[in-house]
């Protein structure tokens, strides 16, 4: 059973960046009220085995909060993993998780968080204001190489503690008043704070475990947790198990009695397991049979929060000319990729940042063979000749292979330039990406949040997920001015410029289309919701009978 969830995307993003003087969140009643509206309607869902299996692409490259940084690897810490704060299933409104209410300063820079006396770990032990901030100076700490640290950067000195130019982690704004009580200072209002809270890599980690186990802590012998779920069983490259946390402090909503993540990197099989009720959730098909699929009355299609794009390695010759970057970039049309590959509403799209809250983008740089061709020559390789092979990098998997081998074939015909693809497992895919080892590497970005700066901050110089090696001052001062500004308006037009620059001036990224969300899912799955993020609460899902 599925939502449609049009009236709620609508408000999600057209909200406003500040809504009045909300100073404190209220649970009780309220929470009791929204979580009620979650429940099955009958008992008829007890009679149904409440197994949730679901394909999620490939085997993570771990389950570290503070290494993660894909899609993969969220969906599995959602399950296992709870933050100070959680989003709703279906309007991804913020609500209470380990923190069971919180209050605002009038000014908007302090957040005093309240943790619930029933919070729990996997082990029994309570969670604690200081196991957040123990696991906030882990991911902060430089040595811990987490590229999501600049998530923290809103939160006063955290980016002179990442960046390294103060050793004290009393200068960050954290502070533990109480074993239940965490106040978190801001440097500025960040109307997106909260959603920021409710992202994993701000979550808790069980430091005594990670202390005892170093980067083995995540084992299923050692792992501890703090959510909805534990681990049960990994089986590598296989599937990861996971069964109800009995400790989790909302025990009594889950109803799921497990959750089967397979790691099949080949949409086909995902999709036959499917077909033969094996599977209750494909979160990828396979592109060749879109056709096929579309006239399934298990799919769906819905708006994602997300830009496909390639990564060029400025660093490397002769992509460190920015007339070959922007010849790359006019040198083939998208159109060829969204209506003819991939059939499924994608957008294709010279720019980067979706549309959202009213902000809109720039449009890139669009096709244009003749002014591709002109730029290239001017860059010395009129025709294509004397230009080098490009090694283009993707992740296994068909759809990815697809495009590779449409934008090179349009390469080859328009600019007379060559490409060799190379694919890799995820984990390698990965590890390459940060060394940088590549010319051209595929990129997928999906929202940690519905505002701009989610997009747009990720360039920004020195950035854990930049992996271009492009850096311009221009760029940081007008990223760092939106989060200073707390005036809608100006902060979309500061991220406009900004957004020019990336992907109209200095092209160190190639936009090729806007994410649209298709899969499968079992009419026995309930309680599941599409929205914009792609955000799933496992908690809240169970299995119905089906007639």
């Amino acid at each position: 059973m599925r939502s449609s969830l049009c009236a709620a995307l609508a408000l999600a993003l057209a909200a406003p960046a500040f809504a009045g003087e909300i100073t404190q969140n209220r649970t009780g009643d309220l929470e009791e009220d929204w979580k009620e509206a979650l429940k099955p309607e009958d008992d008829a869902w007890k009679s149904v085995d409440q197994t949730f299996r679901f394909n999620n692409g490939t085997e993570p490259e771990t389950l570290d909060l503070h290494i993660m940084t894909g899609v993969t690897e969220n969906r599995l810490a959602t399950a296992l993993f709870e933050g100070l704060v959680s989003q709703h299933p279906e309007t991804l409104d913020i609500v209470p998780g380990v923190a069971k209410s919180w209050t605002i300063s009038a000014d908007r820079t302090v957040y005093t968080f309240h943790l619930r006396d029933d919070a729990k770990w996997t082990d029994g032990k309570t969670v604690t204001a200081q196991d957040f901030y123990d696991s906030w100076k882990r991911a902060l700490t430089p040595a811990t190489t987490c590229q999501y640290g600049y998530m923290f950067f809103p939160i006063k000195n955290s980016e002179a503690f990442y960046k390294g130019k103060t050793t004290d982690f009393n200068e960050v704004g954290v502070k533990v008043k109480d074993a239940k009580t965490l106040v978190v200072t801001l440097t500025n209002p960040c109307p997106y704070f909260l959603h920021l809270a409710a992202f994993k890599t701000l979550y808790p980690v069980p430091m005594a475990v990670v202390t005892k186990h170093g980067d083995k802590w995540t084992r299923p012998e050692n792992i501890v947790s703090n959510g909805p779920f534990k681990l049960q069983e990994w089986v590598a490259n296989q599937q990861i198990t996971m069964v109800p946390n009995e400790n989790y402090w909302d025990r009594k909503n889950v109803r799921l009695k497990k959750l089967i993540a397979y790691a099949y990197t080949d949409p086909e099989t995902s999709y036959k397991l499917f077909r033969q009720g094996k599977m209750d959730w494909c979160t990828t098909i396979p592109t060749p049979k879109v056709d096929e699929i579309k006239r399934l009355p298990d799919y769906y299609a819905q708006p994602y929060l997300g830009s496909y794009f390639y990564r060029v390695n400025v660093e490397k010759p002769p992509f460190n000319d920015v007339r070959v970057r922007k010849a790359l970039t006019m040198g083939f049309d998208r159109e060829i990729i969204t209506r003819d590959l991939l059939k499924g509403g994608q957008i294709p799209a010279g720019y980067f940042s979706p549309e959202m809250l009213g902000y809109r983008p720039p449009k890139g740089l669009r096709y244009n063979r003749v002014q591709a061709q002109k730029l290239l020559a001017e860059a010395g390789y009129p025709g294509g000749k004397g230009f080098p092979t490009i090694d283009l990098l993707y992740n296994t998997q068909e759809s990815h292979k697809q495009v590779a081998e449409a934008i090179a074939r349009q390469w080859k015909e328009n600019l007379g330039i060559t490409v060799s693809l190379r694919n890799n497992e995820w984990k390698v895919y990965l590890a390459e990406v940060d060394k940088r080892n590549f010319h051209l590497a595929r990129g997928g970005w999906i929202g940690d949040y519905v505002d701009p700066n989610t997009f747009l901050d990720l360039f920004m110089t020195g950035g854990g997920n930049n992996n271009t090696g492009w850096s311009n001052k221009r760029y940081d001062e007008l990223i760092r001015g939106a989060a200073k500004s707390g005036d809608q308006k100006e902060r979309f037009k500061l991220f406009y410029e900004a957004e020019k620059i990336l992907v109209e001036d200095e092209c160190p990224i190639i936009p090729i289309y806007i994410y649209v969300n298709q899969g499968l899912l079992s009419e026995k799955v309930a309680g599941w919701y599409e929205n914009v993020l792609d955000h799933h609460t496992y908690q809240y899902i169970w299995m119905e009978p089906v007639e």
